[in-house]
């Protein structure tokens, strides 16, 4: 199958490891593009909810299709979020066409465009309000797979599908508001530093407009999320353009039905060699392990 060429792909808010991720869908889209740079804009992994109890082969897929991209050339870029922030004490670490950070400035055609997760205009990730965030966190999955259910109950009826946290944020006054004003402060801040593209993820809520101050202007972007708009931002002929997953385009591109395996493949490592890694990573000077040690 002939991928589709896209020049840059920004994906974000994916949430592995949460009962909300559309990880197969996600994997389809990712085997039906061919883009030269991957940056995955933050929440990739969650952290926050992280169990061992829960993390399917389909979403070890994704991790693993990202991986066979960088090492076909593809340069892929970690942009850490809040939910993965578990990784910012490693950040600007880079293995071969796999970097980590916390931000990028990329040009691209010309255009300066400034890319980071967002989180640092939410105070509800810092401090003792990161606790109740991530209660939130998990009130947000179980409404995700109430709304599963309910969006199955409505296609066996022949009805369109709904979104129940796109309802409460629109009924909730202060939610809209809050967008609203995280979009314009990213908008400022990259009209100051003379950026003409800032792109954000953070809000699930995918976004391009021109946002113009007295001090110029600049096109605010959000790649959106893979929870509920399975949305992403794709730039190619000169523009950025924002993708929503529509599986009926992916069968007309001929894009093969991606098989789960009921259980993962068995899993092949030697704790002692790993060991001895690290430890002369630290600086020690231990004994190389021998088989049968």
């Amino acid at each position: 199958m002939e991928k589709r060429p896209v020049e840059v792909l920004v994906i974000s808010d994916i949430h592995l490891g949460t009962y909300g991720c559309h990880a197969k869908e996600l994997l389809a889209y990712l085997q039906s593009v061919s883009p030269k740079i991957l940056i995955l804009n933050g929440d990739i992994i969650d952290g926050w909810q992280f169990s061992k109890r829960y993390f399917p082969v389909a979403h070890m897929m994704v991790i693993r299709e990202i991986m066979k991209m960088a090492s076909q050339g593809v340069r892929v870029i970690y942009i850490t979020g809040n939910h993965d922030e578990f990784l910012r004490r490693y950040t600007d670490v880079q293995w071969g066409n796999f970097q980590l950070t916390d931000k990028i400035v990329m040009e691209i055609d010309g255009k300066m465009t400034w890319i980071f997760h967002g989180d640092v205009f939410d105070a509800t990730t810092k401090g003792t309000a990161k606790i109740i965030a991530k209660l939130g966190g998990h009130g947000y999955d179980l409404l995700i797979m109430a709304n599963s259910c309910i969006n199955w109950i409505l296609r066996r009826l022949g009805k369109e599908k709904m979104s129940l946290s796109k309802r409460v944020k629109q009924s909730v006054k202060k939610a809209v508001a809050w967008i609203d004003n995280f979009e314009q402060t990213a908008a400022e801040l990259a009209i100051e530093k003379e950026y003409d593209y800032v792109i954000c993820g953070h809000i699930h809520q995918p976004q391009k407009r021109e946002m113009v101050n007295a001090k110029g202007k600049v096109t605010y972007m959000n790649s959106g999320d893979w929870i509920e708009n399975l949305s992403s931002l794709e730039y190619y002929n000169g523009d950025w353009h924002i993708y929503q997953y529509d599986a009926s385009k992916l069968i007309q591109q001929n894009t093969p039905v991606v098989k789960m395996h009921q259980h993962a493949p068995a899993i092949n490592v030697v704790t002692d060699e790993i060991a001895y890694f690290f430890h002369s990573l630290s600086g020690s000077n231990p004994i190389i392990p021998t088989p049968g040690s």
